[in-house]
């Protein structure tokens, strides 16, 4: 009988008869390196010093295969970077103490370095070599980790959690080993800004990015932006999903429309990615239904309504339902999981915004392990803050505020009030908070018990109701950082019954 411990057996292979090239023999192999390429490139080093330049933007010690080889690249980045000479000589005075060299033949050894060189005009190739080496064996360190975890190595992560370690390994490999990138022209840079300018004034109310669906707040910001982190904040009860799934539905039309205008049955080439964390994608999709329709999300649940309602609701779900939103309700999502949902959809659909309610509710990435709250919220917003960059486009993150807020008098939020604020602050371009008065306000209604005879009551009572009616219906968005644009207020209408924001018209008739 076959065991797993002899696999090739099965196959009808001796794994004794497989040399380091066999395709079964990996243990046999050894690790990628090019130790020639290390040679050449630190002998083109001491000749020439100009020659770092050409690798010091993505070469580490760490990448060279042969410790010692990176202790020399180490000294030799670490005197230029002082602005000293780094040559033989110079070196080796500081190895002839330290004993580094006496397993490779002594201070000799870097004479032999200087004759390995070829040339320095190829040392920006000998860096990428190094390079590319490092990251081959670094590649095989993951599989090896996949491998044993598989086996069992880590048996608090499933077959899933695996494979979200799996693969947020290998994004970090690539974000680390990544050394494209360097400066752009300002010609270049003119030419990006012009296009943005453009495309603002051929849209109409001046938005360059993608609209909000409110009218207001694309004024305000211009629409949202690609590669821009937004953060919406609120207590509970204020409507943070309620102005999310509007912007978010105001953004799918917005792509709809602009698909449409040369032909009617066009498909969008972008959609919207909302990730539902804490109500179901049935929840969500009768809240926009109770929106559009302006039917009551209770009576729907409750299934208090009479026919004309439910045609009502029928014909609205058809009008909406080929808009370009994907919903995604999986709880307590890890952000590697969700960077593979963003990016296969951006593939097979287009993407142009991601909608998060809310980051306090995500995990980070599955195999890490922070010390506390603070940091691994940390570590969310910096990711969604990457993908957004990564993907070329806006990501709303919804954002729970911390309970200062109830013991102040003003209880309109501050930047500071961001629970568990980290690094949300800072990584966000645009902080908004959604502020209701009104909310506030119902809970202040005057209590007989509280005054002394009924005329004082009565006058309370009064004063209540003239605030009441002048904050009904309304909500304050306040934008406290933009990072490309003006802060301040926007009023925002605000109908409790269907959970429906919209622009804010003084002469208010209908709520559109």
């Amino acid at each position: 009988m076959n065991t797993i411990d002899s696999p090739p057996s099965r196959f009808g292979l001796n794994p004794d008869s497989l040399g380091s090239d066999g395709l079964l023999g990996l243990s046999q192999r050894l690790p990628p390196t090019n130790l020639r390429a290390e040679q050449a490139l630190l002998g083109a080093l001491l000749a020439n010093n100009k020659a770092y330049e050409r690798v010091s933007e993505f070469l580490l010690p760490e990448h060279f295969a042969d410790p010692i080889h990176g202790r020399i690249f180490q000294s030799i980045a670490r005197r230029l970077e002082q602005g000293q000479l780094a040559d033989a000589v110079m070196l080796k005075a500081e190895f002839e103490h330290s004993g580094v060299l006496d397993e490779v033949g002594g201070t000799a050894y870097l004479a032999q370095l200087l004759a390995a060189m070829v040339g320095i005009i190829n040392a920006g190739e000998y860096g990428r070599a190094v390079h590319d080496a490092w990251l081959r064996r670094q590649l095989i360190d993951i599989g090896e980790t996949v491998v044993n975890n598989a086996f069992g190595a880590e048996p608090e992560l499933d077959a899933a959690g695996q494979m979200e370690a799996a693969e947020q390994s290998l994004f970090d490999l690539a974000a680390k080993g990544n050394h494209d990138g360097g400066f752009v022209s300002f010609e270049r840079a003119l030419t990006g800004a012009i296009e943005v300018a453009e495309r603002a004034y051929q849209r109409s109310g001046g938005v360059s990015g993608l609209s909000t669906g409110l009218r207001d707040l694309d004024k305000k910001t211009g629409g949202m932006h690609p590669s821009d982190l937004l953060i919406l904040a609120g207590r509970p009860g204020m409507g943070k999903t309620a102005l999310a799934t509007k912007i978010a539905f105001g953004a799918a039309r917005a792509l709809m429309d602009e698909a449409r205008q040369q032909d009617p049955q066009a498909v969008p080439k972008a959609s919207v990615a909302i990730f539902s964390l804490e109500m179901s994608a049935e929840q969500l999709a009768t809240r926009l239904l109770s929106e559009e329709a302006r039917i009551s999300g209770d009576r729907i649940r409750r299934g208090d309504i009479a026919q004309k309602d439910f045609d009502r609701f029928v014909q609205v779900s058809r009008e909406i339902g080929s808009l370009p939103l994907h919903i995604d309700d999986t709880p307590a999502i890890t952000l590697s999981a969700m960077r593979t949902r963003c990016r296969r959809l951006k593939r097979t659909k287009g993407l142009a915004l991601i909608v998060v309610d809310y980051l306090q509710l995500m995990r980070p990435a599955a195999g890490t392990r922070q010390e506390n709250r603070v940091q691994e919220i940390s570590q969310i917003t910096q990711g969604l803050k990457a993908l957004a960059k990564e993907l070329d486009l806006p990501v709303l993150a919804l954002s729970q505020l911390s309970r200062a807020v109830e013991s102040r008098e003003d209880k309109r939020p501050m930047l500071s009030d961001l629970r568990e604020s980290g690094s949300i602050e800072q990584d966000a371009d645009v902080v908004m908070f959604i502020y209701r008065d009104e909310y506030y306000l119902q809970q202040r209604a005057p209590k007989q018990l509280a005054f002394d005879n009924d005329e004082k009551f009565h006058a309370a009572v009064d004063k209540w109701q003239r605030d009441m009616e002048q904050v009904h219906n309304r909500a304050e968005l306040l934008i406290e950082k933009q990072r490309h644009g003006p802060t301040g207020k926007i009023d925002l209408f605000f109908e409790g019954e269907f959970t429906r924001y919209a622009d804010l018209d003084l002469h208010h008739d209908d709520g559109h």
